[in-house]
This record gives C-alpha cells, sequence and structure tokens, in this order.
C-alpha cells in the first residue's frame, strides 16, 4: 500500500504517514475537543517510525499542557489547521484523520473517553442529513456500510 497523505489548509506543510496503524479513533476527551474544534478529535495513532514532513515542517508549531502526560497539539503556523503531533513521551504520533488528503486504508474502530463526550453531542443516525445545505437540498438517509 502507497503511503497515505495530509496537508493543512493552505498546504505549506504536507506529511505522510505508513500503514499498519496502531489505532483509529474518536477521541471525546475535551481537549480533542477543543484542538479539533468539534465533539470529537478522529485520529490515526501510529509509531513516529511510519510518519514523515514531506514539507513545511518549519511552519508546524507545538502546544503542550505542562501536566498532561502524553497529550500535545501541533498546528500549521501559517492557516492555523491541526496537524500530527508527537505524544509528550515521544512514543507515538497522533495524526488528526480530517488533515488527510488521500483515502486511509481504514476507518475508525473505537469511541475514547465517551463519559467526556459534549452533552449536546448527538449520534449522526439521530439528525436529519442534508447532501449539501438544507434548503438547496432535501434530506437524505445515511448510507450504513460499503455500497
Amino acid at each position: 500500500m502507497p503511503d497515505i497523505t495530509g496537508s493543512c489548509l493552505c498546504g505549506q506543510v504536507q506529511y505522510s504517514i505508513r500503514p499498519p496503524y496502531m489505532a483509529f479513533q474518536n477521541c471525546f476527551c475535551s481537549r480533542c475537543r477543543k484542538t479539533s474544534g468539534s465533539a470529537h478529535g478522529s485520529n490515526i495513532i501510529l509509531p513516529p517510525d511510519q510518519f514523515t514532513w514531506l514539507t513545511g515542517e518549519n511552519e508546524v508549531g507545538r502546544f503542550e499542557i505542562p501536566e498532561a502526560q502524553h497529550f500535545a497539539t501541533c498546528f500549521c503556523k501559517r492557516c492555523g489547521s491541526s496537524l500530527p503531533w508527537l505524544t509528550q513521551r515521544g512514543t507515538t504520533v497522533v495524526v488528526p484523520a480530517g488533515t488527510l488528503d488521500t483515502l486511509p486504508d481504514a476507518t475508525p474502530t473505537q469511541n475514547i473517553f465517551w463519559d467526556s463526550h459534549a452533552a449536546w453531542y448527538r449520534l449522526p443516525d439521530q439528525l436529519e442529513t442534508y447532501p449539501t445545505v438544507p434548503g438547496k437540498s432535501q434530506p437524505t438517509e445515511i448510507k450504513r456500510g460499503k455500497d
């Protein structure tokens, strides 16, 4: 399988990852919610030797919470996009799946820190779903699995 590539919103920073992954999971902890700006972070976890910065590594900023044992976050200094980060212990790389440009050969297999999920979060199948914008398209059913 060829390497999977990803980048930031402005394209200044690009990276590649190589399977197999240690995990692909949705994390509902408050830190992942804050860094993703969403209900959860969808993250691929892999060993550092399976990750490579392709361009723009000098444009990557990093923030660490001193009391956190593992958590950190990286971002593009130019556009602010979340980017992959090496855990504070240096044992794994956490890749925000939303930054991937090519499809990974896996999908999330678990939800972690569910007890910390935002009270306003609703599972996707509990919501109306539109192919584009409400008013410009009609609600559709969520398709399950592969066609």
